[in-house]
């Protein structure tokens, strides 16, 4: 795509953001509407990018090879529509490989998408961008996270300039508060601790571990105020399988997801069903299937760890995030000046 749309006019084709993360690849793309945006297509595969890279310090090439395969699709997609604009982004996974940059310049060689490697507080404010608008407006404080498969995004957000409705709100970013990046997700955690089998040890473990981590964080909001509205906001596969899970869904919905509350005992007695699930039952259930089944109960420690670390009696489930939290930024960027990533082929 050659040269910008004029100042403060929007391109004539759609956009895109494209995540490719430590487990999942993932795309949106959209036209602009008045309110926020339309979703016209999208992608998500599982790809366990990062697979073995705790131990190896690598990207394996099996790894690779099902990324590539997930990012053909994308490509595709986007030329099938027309993009004009997207932005594509790497975590954490490419972020500490060691061949990392390697495999993203393969990847622009092969496919003609020129990823980038964004830092832990790009994505932390790209989460908050993307699902801050769910927050309760009459909360003086949130607790925004995004458990992912290599790293884990924690965002103290204030109620200060929230606005109503359920669109995507860009102004999200001033009212951050403070953030933190845990280099930790699903998958380290599962490859650390182990997934398919889990005893009550063992997920004491895993959740000592992350509230270890995450104890700095928490004493640096310590003296941020609370009030009855306080409430955390989730995104990630980890709250959207819960919540799932919870409703007894026969397949996952996004649409009976995104925006659910659930209360604190809902989630403790969904994580204890969970729990007593043989690794058999967890993959045979249709909102886990066999591709989380061993990186679920990993993902329920992590957020028993953040659960622990900000008591709260209500928790948000958000079915979006980092790439709405890219169109957002594209959008908001055009309406002012041609200021976003053009796509290149």
């Amino acid at each position: 795509m050659d040269g910008g749309p004029p100042l403060g006019r929007a391109p004539r084709g759609p956009y895109a953001a494209l995540d490719l993360g430590t487990n999942n690849c993932r795309l949106l793309i959209a036209r602009p509407t008045v309110d926020g945006f339309r979703v016209i297509d999208s992608f998500s595969r599982i790809v366990r990018l990062g697979e073995g890279l705790s131990q190896t310090g690598r990207l394996s090439e099996a790894a690779i090879a099902r990324t590539i395969s997930a990012l053909t699709v994308c490509r595709d997609k986007m030329r099938i529509h027309g993009v004009a604009r997207a932005r594509m982004i790497a975590t954490e996974a490419c972020r500490s490989a060691a061949n990392g940059i390697q495999f993203l310049e393969d990847v622009r060689d092969r496919l003609g998408i020129q990823l980038e490697i964004v830092d832990r507080e790009t994505e932390a404010h790209l989460a908050a961008a993307g699902c801050g608008a769910l927050a309760d407006q009459n909360a003086r404080s949130i607790v925004l996270f995004d458990i992912g498969g290599g790293s884990s995004e924690i965002v103290w957000l204030s109620g200060e300039e929230g606005r109503g409705g359920e669109g995507f709100d860009d102004s999200t970013a001033r009212r951050i508060r403070a953030w933190e990046s845990l280099r930790l997700g699903v998958v380290t955690l599962a490859e650390k601790f182990g997934g398919n089998d889990v005893s009550d040890e063992t997920f004491a473990a895993m959740t000592q571990f992350v509230a270890d981590q995450l104890a700095p964080f928490a004493l640096r909001v310590a003296g941020e105020a609370r009030c009855a509205h306080f409430h955390l906001l989730g995104t990630s596969g980890t709250v959207t399988t819960i919540a799932g899970v919870h409703l007894n869904l026969p397949r996952y919905d996004r649409r009976q997801i995104d925006g659910l509350w659930l209360t604190s005992s809902e989630v403790d007695a969904t994580i204890g069903r969970l729990r007593s699930m043989t690794y058999a039952q967890r993959s045979a259930n249709p909102c886990i299937g066999h591709e989380r089944a061993d990186l679920v109960l990993a993902g329920c420690a992590i957020l028993e760890a953040i659960r622990q670390s900000f008591p709260a009696e209500r928790i948000r489930i958000a079915d979006r995030g980092l790439r709405e939290g890219m169109l957002t930024q594209l959008m908001s960027a055009d309406r002012g000046g041609p200021h976003a990533n053009r796509m290149g082929h």
